[in-house]
C-alpha cells in the first residue's frame, strides 16, 4: 500500500498557511479545523510544518508573546516529506525515526497530500483486519 492510496481515501484537499502569518492565525486554523499540523507555504513551496509542538516549545520559552511572531520564525523546517509512491511502511519507519507525526506529500515538488501517522496507522490496522478475515474465511471454507 502507498501513500497515493491513502490519499485517494481521504482527498487531496490539504489546509495550508502562509509563512508570514501570525501565529495567533495558526494557532486559530489549527483550533477550527480540529487539526495538529498544516503545512507552512512560501511562494507555492512547502517551508515547513506548523504543528501544536511548535506551540508549545514557543510558548515555554517565550510565553504568550510568541502568538505575534510570524508562523516562518517558528515552524518546523526543513519539512521532511514523503512523494505519493512511498510505501505505508517506509513512511511510518520515516516518521518514528525522525520523530514527527505529519508528512507533505509532494509529487514533482508540488504540494498534493498532507499525511499525518493517525492515517497511516489507521490503515495498517484496516489492511492486518482484512487479512484476519480472509485467513478466517479460508480455515471455515478448508
Amino acid at each position: 500500500m502507498t501513500i497515493a492510496a491513502i490519499l485517494a481515501g481521504k482527498g487531496h484537499d490539504v489546509v495550508s498557511i502562509d509563512v508570514s502569518a501570525r501565529v495567533t492565525d495558526a494557532v486559530s486554523l489549527l483550533a477550527e479545523k480540529r487539526i495538529g499540523a498544516v503545512p507552512v507555504m512560501a511562494d507555492g513551496a512547502v517551508a515547513g510544518i506548523f504543528s501544536e509542538r511548535d506551540v508549545i516549545i514557543c510558548l515555554a520559552s517565550e510565553g504568550m508573546a510568541m502568538l505575534e511572531r510570524l508562523v516562518g520564525d517558528v515552524m518546523t523546517a526543513p519539512p521532511i516529506t514523503v512523494e505519493p509512491d512511498q510505501s505505508v511502511l517506509g513512511a511510518l519507519s520515516l516518521m518514528t525515526r525522525r520523530r514527527v507525526r505529519h508528512l507533505p506529500v509532494l509529487e514533482g515538488g508540488r504540494l498534493v497530500g498532507f499525511v499525518s501517522i493517525g492515517d497511516l496507522v489507521k490503515q495498517r490496522i484496516d489492511h492486518i483486519e482484512a487479512e484476519a478475515m480472509a485467513m478466517r474465511e479460508y480455515i471455515q471454507s478448508a
